[in-house]
């Protein structure tokens, strides 16, 4: 039904809402102050037309916004938009019961996004390749994307060519793509086993499309040069597919944010390490252990130490963390602990440094719900939230990172003059 509605406020992932009847509606593309015509069914309306458009509204710079899926935010101008994702954390912290002052909204786009997934489907007898459209399972055929790294520009043509390859088989694909200083590197998933004469047609397509490298589910098929990615002092391989902070502007943001913490600090822990992207950082000033469940990775990070000069001591242990976190006896030798985990949080983890005597815990997060619900964790064991930093690397769309630091009052007194002996 067509309604006409008068927004009031933004939800979470960007959505208009209004007051309706029977309740709030959420209207995508709408802003706060705009009077909009909406086709709507229950609790959801699709944006008909704007009657009355917001001064906060702005041009999208891409002319898939609004379909394709990918961004929720486009039409904000930058200053509502700051304070729409800065409220994404403050609302996170108030639902758990957690006081603490939230920092201005940090840009790290930089350059862009450097590493990019696309879906892969047969359409119509041909190979397509782009990203989903807004709440659907339908396929946007991508030629370019803003928010990429230049060094991406070509990424949605090459994930093509291959597609064009292996969809004949049947199956949907999600072909992972990172700009590496090496070149384009590249992760087919979803194909399942691939016979001799598949695998040797993608090493001749990985040729002729001059890739750094090309793996599927993992398996390297091809390595050309070497995707090499620079993190802080080092330059690491990571594994085909592995974690990378979106944007090269991001991870330094968040080290940057990181490193500060740490300062003084001469023995830390960096849990769920990933590549190492805090670990090679923080060595250059203190001794650090690396924690992570992936041994692919920590053998990435190893190669990078051994390869790199001016690095304190780095050690390095494989353990499920969600299973088996660190307990207090262990965490108790360190000065700082860091901790970067998946959007789950690090429940588990968070509770045993609640029960330790560490003095100080820094936690990056990709999800506000789960950091508060942490951080909450952490305040009830006495620690206290002395920064809580929200970092834009997902430009346009409703993720934002978090990087919270909490001390014991102990700590706090004792900022300044170093970490424990």
């Amino acid at each position: 039904m067509t309604e006409t509605l008068t927004i009031t406020r933004l939800g979470a992932r960007g959505d208009g809402i209004a007051e309706g009847p029977h309740g709030p509606v959420y209207v995508p593309f709408a802003l706060p102050g705009e009077v909009v015509t909406a086709d709507v069914e229950g609790e959801r309306g699709r944006l008909l037309g704007v009657e009355t458009p917001s001064p906060d509204r702005q041009a999208a710079e891409c002319p898939l916004f609004g379909h394709c899926g990918g961004c929720a935010a486009q039409h904000m101008a930058p200053l509502p938009y700051s304070r729409w994702k800065r409220d994404i954390v403050l609302r996170a912290l108030a639902h758990a019961g957690v006081e603490a002052e939230v920092s201005p909204l940090v840009d790290a786009h930089g350059a862009g996004r450097r590493r990019v997934t696309f879906h892969a489907r047969q359409v119509e007898g041909k190979a397509t390749v782009g990203f989903m459209a807004a709440r659907s399972h339908a396929l946007v055929r991508i030629e370019s994307c803003p928010v990429l790294t230049p060094g991406l520009a070509s990424a949605p043509q090459k994930a093509r060519a291959l597609a064009g390859l292996l969809l004949p088989r049947g199956k949907p694909l999600d072909i992972q793509v990172t700009d590496t200083s090496g070149g384009l590197d590249i992760d087919i998933r979803g194909l399942g086993k691939a016979d001799d004469r598949l695998r040797a047609a993608l090493v001749d397509a990985a040729r002729a499309l001059d890739l750094a490298r090309l793996s599927l589910h993992g398996d390297i098929l091809i390595e050309r040069r070497p995707p090499l990615v620079t993190m802080g002092p080092a330059a690491v391989v990571p594994p085909p597919g592995s974690f990378l902070q979106a944007t090269a502007a991001g991870e330094e943001t968040l080290a940057a944010l990181v490193m500060e913490a740490c300062t003084g600090a001469r023995h830390v822990a960096d849990l769920f390490t990933g590549c190492g992207p805090f670990a090679l950082r923080l060595a250059r000033q203190a001794k650090v252990h690396a924690v992570e469940n992936g041994a692919e990775a920590l053998v990435a990070l190893q190669r990078a130490v051994r390869n790199t000069q001016g690095l304190k001591p780095v050690t390095t242990e494989a353990r499920d963390l969600f299973r088996r976190p660190l307990l207090p006896p262990e965490l108790d030798r360190f000065d700082a602990v860091v901790l970067d985990p998946p959007r789950a949080g690090a429940e588990a983890q968070v509770r045993q440094i609640a029960l330790s005597r560490v003095p100080l815990a820094v936690s990056v997060s990709c999800d506000p719900g789960t950091f508060a619900r942490d951080a909450r964790i952490l305040v009830e064991a006495g620690m206290q939230p002395i920064r809580v930093v929200p970092v834009d690397q997902f430009r346009y769309t409703h993720h934002v990172e978090v990087v919270g630091v909490f001390a014991r009052p102990t700590q706090q007194k004792k900022k300044g003059k170093g970490g424990r002996s």
